[in-house]
Parts: structure tokens; sequence; C-alpha cells
């Protein structure tokens, strides 16, 4: 299997993470949200919108391709803090960041 698919793969679990945590179902931001220049689109966007809207759909597009990835990625430890913060039960966040590190790790690795 290529880092590509273990990619994909990942992204998939992230998505059914955030389901079952109850953080998927959400309205789209507004289209100028996602010109921010801040990280996560922090003043545009809660972290779990950016996870759904950018972060899921660009890796998984550069993925889909087969294209050049970022050179580091570190979502964990921002989400980390914002599920403990937001109140989200210990098992669905464990489960979210388990999946958040793997796809750290993974783009790091490539």
């Amino acid at each position: 299997m290529t880092e590509y698919q273990q990619l994909e793969i990942a992204l998939q679990r992230l998505e059914t993470a955030l389901e079952e945590a109850g953080l998927w179902r959400m309205t789209p931001p507004e289209a100028s949200a996602f010109t921010s220049k801040q990280p996560f689109c922090v003043d545009t966007m809660t972290l779990p919108q950016w996870l759904r809207f950018v972060f899921i759909p660009r890796l998984g597009a550069l993925a889909e391709a087969q294209g050049s990835l970022p050179a580091r990625c570190e979502v964990a430890p921002a989400l980390e803090t914002y599920l403990q913060q937001a109140n989200v039960p210990a098992t669905e966040r464990v489960a979210i960041l388990r999946t958040v590190e793997e796809v750290d790790r993974l783009v790091t690795e490539n």
C-alpha cells in the first residue's frame, strides 16, 4: 500500500471519528472565510470547520493526485487543545486525536 493510499484511509477514518463525535455536520463557512492567512483559519472558522472544509479535502486531493504533500503537518497539538476546551468526551477525543496524529505522521514522513 502506498503512502498516498494510507493517507486516504487515515483521512476517511478522521471523517468517521468526527462524525461519531458530532463534529462533522455543520454549515459551510462563507467563501471569504477561506481567504484567511491565519493558521487553521482561526480567525474565520472553528477548528472542526477547518478540518472538514479545508484540511481533509485538500490533503485528500493531494493524495488522490499523488501530489507533493506539505513538508510538515502538526495539527494534533492544536486539535487536542480545542477538543479539551470543547468538552468532547474522552472516547471520541482519543479516536480523533489518534487519527490526526497518524495523518500528521504520514504527511511529515512522506
